[in-house]
């Protein structure tokens, strides 16, 4: 499908967010399509209901690698998965101790929510008692909210989380439905669908987004963000492949910053209430255009990710002060 996208009524698009009207695909693609001189009326459009919803705060969270490598999964993108050949820590659950102070250290980072992650398909009986006792004690004595990232999780274990202090839990949808295939063959989409609605039924707050550059086409692109607003996904993080020699797709190449603005705008044009958070591969996607992408996202990982480095924490306060912005 051609777009044609030299006069474009942004503001009809604002409208249409702040009314709780989807966007056509047509709509969505003239956003992905946009041309350079559309950049900044663009940005402008997505700030207005981002402003609306979330004025001029930006939430932190940290995300925190639990359990590390050795997976037997074979997603494409992932260096700790078993079709990666790339050089990755490799260690079991870390102790109770541990996942504790990682906890006060988001605090020190000024995250508002920590997130636990570990490697692997699914979290054995033994780990689940030994994350819920240390999501038990974060809960009591520290103010943080307390997010989970498990992989593919059953109502039961939901539950022992959730008694436990787990206020989010995240899974994400990761590309479309019709790529799927092509990026890994050991669990299906409609797992990681069916995992997002377990965690929904029993009251977590749900997270869940996608990685952009994994081969879908721009309308599947649209796609994605309709598939998240279906979902009611409270919290999308918007990840950028970051590809890592020694995994299959270690030879594709990152979005372009300009693509990544329009990504974003487009999450939050058609998810306008909810956290839109720039995540993994946001500084070598965006570059110097970071700063750009709070216009449109509300939200932001610190420090490292699960395997990659992450921009120095001071470089983020220094970016969300300069722009006027306020941590949340």
């Amino acid at each position: 499908m051609t777009i044609t996208t030299k006069k474009i009524d942004w503001g009809s698009f604002v409208q249409k967010a702040l009314n709780g009207e989807r966007l056509s695909l047509e709509e969505g693609l003239q956003i992905l399509h946009a041309e350079e001189d559309q950049m900044l009326p663009m940005l402008n459009a997505s700030f207005r209901v981002r402003h609306h919803f979330f004025a001029k705060k930006v939430k932190l969270n940290m995300i925190f690698n639990a359990k590390s490598g050795a997976c037997q999964e074979d997603c494409g993108y992932c260096s700790q998965s078993k079709v990666s050949d790339a050089p990755v820590k490799t260690y079991s659950l870390l102790d109770k101790e541990t996942l504790v102070a990682g906890a006060k250290e988001a605090l020190a980072r000024k995250a508002s929510t920590y997130c636990i992650v570990t490697s692997g398909r699914s979290p054995s009986e033994k780990e689940i008692n030994e994350i819920v006792e240390a999501v038990r004690e974060i809960s009591e004595t520290l103010p943080l909210k307390i997010c989970t990232s498990l992989g593919i999780l059953n109502e039961a274990r939901a539950r022992q989380l959730k008694e436990a202090g787990v206020a989010r839990y995240n899974h994400n949808l990761n590309t479309h439905e019709d790529n799927y295939k092509n990026i890994t063959s050991t669990h299906t989409y409609n797992d990681r669908v069916l995992t997002v609605e377990s965690i929904k039924s029993i009251g977590i707050s749900p997270c869940s987004g996608c990685i952009v550059g994994l081969g879908e086409s721009d309308e599947q692109i649209v796609e994605m963000a309709y598939a998240l607003r279906d979902l009611d996904a409270d919290s999308i993080p918007v990840n950028f492949l970051h590809p890592v020699e020694g995994t299959p797709l270690g030879n594709y190449e990152s979005p372009k910053p300009y693509k990544a603005l329009k990504v974003l705008a487009l999450m939050r044009f058609i998810n306008p209430s909810k956290e839109i958070r720039i995540s993994g591969g946001r500084e070598k996607s965006l570059r110097h255009l970071q700063p750009l992408a709070l216009y449109a996202a509300n939200s932001v990982f610190v420090g490292d990710y699960l395997t990659t480095a992450g921009q120095e924490v001071n470089k983020d306060y220094e970016m969300i002060e300069d722009l006027g912005f306020e941590i949340e």
